[in-house]
């Protein structure tokens, strides 16, 4: 058993998400670096997809009740057990506080209990969505946590980190919209990440995509990496809890969008076309 002694701003539940259900409104949601979530699992003898914790920021605090083998990866910020500074992994004995502290680089952080973090599944997965609703609720203080038993499995090769940049390029294909904007322009100007971020989506703000047409769209399905661009011309890029569908002009879409899940607000984005 875990307590929640500190939840920090936004600590929720993930997994490597529930693929396969847009169709029906659903996004895939799950840890929005799930790099860092698999090394992390990878690190305590987790198989790949058994759920964790992702912070925001601010880190959290933990009191397990049972001994423990941890592992914290993502942003870099301090780790202390017992008030002690730890790193890599962590042996937690009964009784001990675990704290993730501020993160210093990067946004969140990944921790990863031997066995995993115990929590009913939704459509197959155990990860938080937190424009839907599915899935268990973001931690509060003193919420409590089961963790599974230790499983067998065959482990993958140890992921490597991912750097933590200040500015972050971005691969774009163009589509559907793209004729609806003016020339290139995406892939002119930087723009910065915006505080209003989240795991639905990281705003962008720099200069505002000149549309050529002011036709209204019915709504049309939207994808991991749908670059929208909303009236104020300003590109939205949706994340994991994405909606499916949306009304405004898609003027491509990212192939990779982890990067984002570690930028921190006034960090510089920018595009590079793909063909």
């Amino acid at each position: 058993m875990i307590t929640v002694v500190r939840a920090g701003p936004l600590t929720t539940v993930q997994d490597q998400g529930r693929p396969s259900y847009a169709h029906l409104g659903v996004p895939r949601s799950g840890a929005l670096d799930g790099r860092a979530l698999r090394r992390a699992n990878t690190l305590v003898g987790n198989p790949s997809d058994a759920a964790g914790l992702e912070t925001t920021l601010m880190g959290c605090t933990l009191r397990f009740t049972r001994a423990a083998r941890v592992a914290v990866t993502g942003a870099v910020a301090v780790v202390k057990l017992d008030k002690e500074p730890v790193s890599g992994v962590i042996e937690v004995p009964a009784g001990s506080v675990l704290e993730v502290g501020r993160a210093t680089r990067g946004v969140r952080s990944y921790v990863a209990v031997r066995g995993g973090i115990d929590v009913e599944p939704v459509l197959g997965s155990r990860s938080t969505d937190t424009l839907s609703g599915l899935g268990p609720p973001k931690l509060a203080d003193g919420a409590e946590l089961d963790v599974a038993g230790p499983c067998e499995a065959d482990l993958p090769d140890l992921v490597d980190d991912i750097v933590i940049a200040d500015e972050v390029e971005l691969g774009v294909w163009l589509g559907p919209r793209d004729d609806w904007f003016a020339g290139n322009e995406l892939f002119e100007n930087p723009y910065q990440v915006s505080p209003m971020s989240n795991r639905v989506g990281c705003r962008l703000t720099g200069e505002a995509l000149r549309r050529v047409r002011r036709d209204e769209l019915p709504p049309e399905g939207l994808v991991l990496g749908a670059v929208q661009v909303p009236a104020d011309g300003q590109p939205l890029i949706f994340l994991a809890d994405h909606p499916t569908t949306g009304g405004y002009p898609v003027i491509g879409v990212v192939d990779d969008v982890t990067p984002l899940a570690q930028a921190r607000p006034g960090s510089t984005v920018r595009f590079r076309a793909l063909h």
